[in-house]
């Protein structure tokens, strides 16, 4: 008997704090069907501010109700824009998955924390959404993070081991051999560098890699960030954006600085590659970090195996993760393990997700 497919929305806002992806794609919850459009609406500052100010919170405050209002507003106009722009039918969608922001991820307390009234959204758009992905999985003792590595599976044709790195505002990998799936944080991904920007007020980030490429990294740093116990730490293991914070960098200038921090970025990455169970022969690469060619460089310098994005295989790297949990949302209607022993630590394969209709 074949598998029902369902048309999902999934819906993304990452912890680079830029905004919220739509993508559209059909899948029956274990195989992808067919992967539609996408489109990705940017935060306004104001928002972002916002959303910054109550990173590390655990407890829900009015403010926090507020900015959750806001931010699950822009989702729906996100969701409503993909549907217009592209003649969709409402009556055609069959469920959105919503992941909302990270505000707090801290696996260790059994607590993790992502921002967004799944409620809301059902009612507006009169459509049920799955929200709260991570939280079975953090109550049954997991890591609660990376979540996409099965969507990365399912695409993945390759037999020999490959590497999905998703450069987000926190880094993280995906190890591939044929069913083999390992799973983790590599460290950070943009955050830091992004923040260091935003510090020395030259926009939101460093564009292409130009400041890191006009700059020296300082090594000593380097090597003191690198010598964190995390890096070293076998999986499962993940990381709140919040884990590594601008250190030892007061001395350094915006190029530097940025040059110093990327280096973290690419060593995390050439770090994780010890944990794997065989060399990945390949890197694709996905998340805002892919459009950095300077990074790009230094990763391909680093790991001496082509690092290519994830275009180069016909994958959506805008779209991918929002497509992720629009087929973590079939999987949750079907009651299919959204994270295993190999991706979150979790002790068995767990189902998870919190169906929400329209109210």
């Amino acid at each position: 008997m074949t598998n029902r497919v369902y048309t999902a929305i999934g819906l993304m806002s990452g912890t680079s704090l830029d905004g919220v992806d739509a993508a559209l794609l059909r899948t029956d919850g274990e195989g992808v069907v067919e992967t539609g459009p996408w489109i990705s609406t940017a935060y306004p500052a104001g928002l972002r501010d916002r959303l910054r100010g109550l990173l590390g919170q655990t407890e829900p405050s009015e403010s926090a109700a507020e900015v959750e209002r806001v931010l699950t507003e822009k989702h729906l106009a996100t969701v409503n824009n993909l549907i217009k722009k592209n003649n969709l039918r409402y009556s055609n969608i069959d469920i959105i998955g919503l992941h909302g922001h990270t505000i707090t991820h801290r696996p260790e307390k059994g607590f993790t924390w992502q921002l967004g009234d799944a409620a809301m959204l059902a009612t507006a758009l009169d459509t049920d959404v799955v929200a709260d992905f991570r939280l079975a999985d953090v109550a049954a003792g997991g890591q609660g993070a990376p979540f996409a590595p099965l969507y990365h599976r399912a695409l993945s044709s390759a037999d020999e081991p490959i590497a999905v790195l998703n450069i987000g505002g926190v880094a993280n990998v995906s190890w591939i051999a044929g069913d083999a799936l390992l799973a983790f944080d590599t460290g950070p991904g943009n955050a830091l560098i992004d923040d260091w920007v935003a510090r020395h007020e030259r926009g939101r980030f460093d564009r292409d890699g130009a400041f890191a490429q006009a700059g020296k990294a300082d090594h000593a740093v380097v090597e003191k960030m690198l010598a964190a116990p995390y890096f070293g730490a076998a999986p499962p293991k993940s990381l709140d954006r919040q884990d590594f914070g601008l250190v030892d960098l007061d001395s350094l200038g915006l190029e530097d600085g940025a040059a110093t921090l990327t280096a973290v970025t690419v060593g995390g990455v050439l770090a994780a590659g010890a944990h794997f169970p065989a060399p990945a022969t390949r890197w694709l690469v996905t998340g805002g970090g892919r459009h950095n060619s300077y990074m790009m460089a230094r990763l391909a310098a680093a790991l001496d195996v082509p690092v290519v994005p994830v275009e180069a295989v016909g994958w959506q790297g805008d779209a991918l993760e929002a497509q992720a949990f629009g087929y973590l949302a079939v999987r949750s209607l079907r009651g299919l393990p959204l994270s295993l022993p190999t991706t979150t630590g979790v002790p068995a394969p767990q189902t998870g997700g919190r169906l929400v209709r329209p109210g």
